[in-house]
């Protein structure tokens, strides 16, 4: 989670606690007492390895000596151009692999500015970073001492066509070979197939027995994908390298201060990945259990104007037999990181998704978003095209949703706030005794059915779902340049209505967001509704400057929902305090039937401080 995000929930919880604080009953002063220190202190996880030095240092290519069995080839570069119904790959023979790949069904952010017969060059997003020598090669150590990678070797391909056309039930195989030694060869083979995202991938050595050392190889993915969106700071913070490793998705993700990061994982590895928000290359081995291992880096770059880029690389370690023929094959799949598309791999490649988490609560936001939010979000979207009205539309669904918590919320505060006039009686008849106050409060309490959490709890039930609901919107590809209405061109992006020319110190916000502002006034709307008590108009201000600073930088799609939601929650509160009645208490009974949680904490409290009365006697 990036800083700004963990800024706002932090806030946004320190604003909920003092509210929650300042509208729960002030509790008598209990006398302390001495207790034994029953804290339980956990020891914490080993950190993840940071490096200023990287400790497995992967050789420049231009500084590779090639030794006897190699030579390097000054040929002359081929392309090969292979087009299916969602992707153009450009193949060069330098290498042989991926030179350039184009996604056809999404475009480049400043699309709107070029001209309308723009090229797929200008307009598509293209994911590999040929400029830096970047995607799929394989690098050894010969028997005699050489480093070897693949990229830098030219090969020879098998088609005589540099264009190709796959349609969706047809596929294509190009293999590109190059000498080693005397009689051996390095064979790369791809398959390409109609309407999908993924290739597979052959690695063939021939005759190689005596030219690889160590028995091991690696395929290498290096220098990650590029970036492709307009806000550099926002892609970086979601942008990471994954391993999926015993059964679970190892995240390794670059600091932003200029140091290096690296990770080793050894045995079965079923996949690797390297992301930025929407796009991902992941390699999945068809065979897991043959690989020994991975190896993840990365750091960050900063850009003038405070753009920073994230790189990866990743390698998986694989064991080399010696034969005369020695074959592994991979799946590569480069595109979108859409649940919908990646959940069909194997491997668990949807858990490239990325909902969010909080504090370690990712166990229960994840399965709240991954398999009812989500899908609650796609199914409307079958009957609504506009992705906007979705939104909108989900912002009533989920309200209603949570009506009941909200209602019960409501009631047990109007329980307390009846209930004051009670405990102040009883604050002034035992003010000398808070013990005494302490218990008679919770017969009270226990008397009238009243709960003093019973305002909090429901508001906590809804946080799982209120964060799922943030890492939703923050990440879903299903929102990237969708256009809602007006001003609103992109919901993935903050819909920015003016540029102030300068930053907003603490915050770093320059532009303002339309639907921010709407936001930060409906909230101003509802805490007038609900806060009636004057020590608490604090909060009233407060809280919605702070929020509306916050979201200014979040993506108009999340501020739309927020906005809705605040919109239906003052109807909802209206409706309520329309149709309440006048509340009586009444003794409920059987009240000693059942001893709720905070009776037993005040009874527990009360037994310490006489304990301690007794103890100071002694």
């Amino acid at each position: 989670m990036d800083k700004q995000t963990t800024l706002a929930f932090v806030l946004i919880g320190i604003i909920l606690m003092a509210w929650l604080y300042l509208t729960t009953p002030t509790q008598p002063p209990q006398e302390p007492a001495k207790a034994q220190d029953s804290t339980v202190v956990e020891k914490p996880a080993a950190p993840q390895k940071i490096e200023k030095v990287d400790d497995k240092p992967i050789q420049s290519k231009d500084s590779l000596s090639f030794g006897k069995f190699f030579s390097k080839s000054e040929s002359a570069e081929e392309i090969i151009t292979i087009e299916n119904d969602v992707v153009i790959i450009e193949m060069t023979n330098r290498g042989g692999k991926i030179k350039k790949y184009f996604l056809k069904e999404f475009q480049n952010w400043y699309v709107n500015d070029l001209k309308e017969n723009a090229s797929h060059y200008q307009k598509n997003v293209q994911l590999i970073n040929y400029a830096e020598g970047g995607s799929l090669d394989i690098d050894f150590v010969t028997s005699d001492g050489k480093a070897i990678s693949t990229a830098n070797l030219d090969f020879e391909s098998n088609q005589t066509l540099n264009r190709f056309l796959v349609n969706e039930k047809d596929s294509l195989v190009l293999e590109y070979t190059t000498k080693a030694g005397s009689d051996g060869k390095i064979v790369k083979r791809f398959t390409f197939y109609g309407s999908r995202y993924d290739t597979k991938f052959d690695v063939e050595f021939v005759n190689m027995s005596k030219l690889i050392s160590n028995n091991v190889y690696d395929i290498v993915w290096d220098h990650g994908i590029r970036f492709v969106e307009n806000n550099s700071v926002d892609e970086a913070n979601y942008s990471n390298a994954s391993v999926h490793y015993g059964d679970e998705q190892v995240i390794v993700d670059a600091p932003h201060d200029d140091e290096k990061i690296s990770k080793d994982f050894n045995g079965k590895v079923d996949w690797v990945t390297i992301r930025n928000k929407y796009f991902a290359a992941v390699i999945v081995p068809m065979n897991p259990a043959n690989v020994e291992g991975a190896y993840i880096k990365g750091y960050s770059k900063k850009f003038p104007g405070n753009g920073i880029r994230e790189y990866y690389s990743a390698r998986l370690q694989m064991p080399f037999k010696e034969s005369n023929l020695h074959k592994e094959s991979f799946t590569l799949f480069i595109g979108p990181v859409d649940y919908k598309i990646l959940e069909n791999y194997p491997g668990e490649l949807q858990k490239i998704v990325d909902f969010g988490s909080f504090f370690g609560l990712k166990f229960v936001v994840r399965p709240i978003a991954e398999y009812v939010l989500l899908p609650l979000f796609n199914f409307l979207h079958i009957f609504i095209s506009n992705y906007g009205l979705v939104i909108i539309i989900f912002s009533l669904i989920i309200k209603v949703v949570l009506y009941p918590l909200t209602k019960q919320s409501f009631q047990s505060m109007k329980k307390m706030q009846a209930l004051q006039p009670k405990i102040a009686e009883l604050k002034e008849k035992f003010k000398d005794d808070p013990a005494k106050v302490n218990k008679e409060t919770m017969k009270l309490y226990s008397t009238y059915g009243v709960n003093p959490a019973g305002g909090c709890l429901p508001m906590l039930l809804q946080m799982p779902i209120f964060i799922a609901l943030w890492g939703l919107f923050q990440t879903a590809i299903e929102l990237r340049q969708q256009p809602f209405f007006w001003w609103i061109e992109d919901l993935s992006r903050p819909d920015v209505i003016f540029d102030l020319g300068f930053a907003i110190p603490l915050f770093g916000i320059s532009e303002i967001s339309g639907l921010a502002l709407l936001m930060g006034i409906t909230t101003f709307v509802q805490q007038k509704q609900t806060i009636k008590d004057p020590q608490q108009q604090m909060l009233v201000y407060l809280m919605p400057v702070m929020l509306t600073f916050l979201f200014m930088s979040f993506p108009s799609g999340l501020n739309l929902y927020y906005f809705m939601f605040n919109v239906l929650s003052i109807a909802q509160q209206a409706y309520i305090n329309r149709n309440s009645k006048t509340l009586v208490l009444e003794p409920v009974k059987n009240p000693n039937k059942k001893k709720g949680f905070m009776q037993k904490m005040m009874e527990a409290a009360e037994n310490n401080a006489k304990s301690a009365q007794q103890k100071k006697k002694k």
